[in-house]
């Protein structure tokens, strides 16, 4: 008896998990969200670009567990608008309303990348019914790990003293591109808009190097 196998659809791609989501991550130009049982594919803070809107949904449990609730502290820190609810009814991802990311095989590790619009708009609009009655990630619930190391640290006491970028560079010994890499990350971190606000933010959690004078 010969088996027919049906043709998938045009709009269904099956890829590697960690390769391809993050392929597909860096491609995003306006908004990423996703909503994780903890089992299915995620992103990291490495993954969070600058100029992009990123809202997540997660178990409330995910809070109470160690290494995953410094891997929420640090999307937040990262950007990202974490919240949390009891039950998360499904694993996805979708990027820019227009791809949704799937668990596939589970085997192999492998994701459903899907670009039909019933699948996306599906997602969006289950996302979009459960995010206002998620609970937002608070500042105190974030880690203490999370904090600046001592080379960003001075860093942004360099620049809140009114150092320069080639300033600061030297001082550091490091590349001014590798500041403004740095500025930018931290930025992100604290979602500010501007190295002034960034400056204020970190202040306020402590973040800034004070030296005895």
């Amino acid at each position: 008896m010969t088996v027919t196998m049906l043709p998938r659809p045009s709009g269904f791609q099956q890829i590697p998990a960690h390769s391809g989501l993050a392929e597909l991550l860096a491609s995003a130009e306006d908004e990423v969200i996703t909503m994780s049982t903890l089992a299915g594919p995620t992103f990291g803070p490495r993954e969070v670009k600058h100029g992009v809107r990123y809202r997540a949904i997660f178990p409330d449990h995910a809070r109470t567990t160690p290494s995953v609730g410094r891997h929420l502290g640090a999307l937040s820190l990262a950007g990202v608008a974490v919240r949390t609810i009891p039950h998360v009814p499904m694993n996805a991802i979708v990027i820019d309303g227009t791809v949704a990311v799937l668990p596939a095989d589970t085997s192999n590790g492998s994701i459903a990348v899907l670009r039909l619009t019933s699948v996306v708009v599906t997602a969006l609009e289950l996302f979009e019914r459960i995010w206002p009655d998620a609970v937002p990630l608070a500042d105190r619930d974030l880690p203490h790990e999370a904090d600046l190391s001592l080379r960003e640290q001075e860093m942004l006491r360099l620049l809140a003293l009114g150092a320069t970028d080639e300033v600061a560079a030297a001082h550091l010994d490091i590349s001014v591109r590798t500041v403004r890499r740095m500025v930018a990350q931290i930025m992100n971190r604290l979602g500010a808009r501007s190295r002034f606000q960034a400056g204020v933010k970190a202040a306020d959690r402590g973040w800034l190097l004070e030296r005895a004078s």
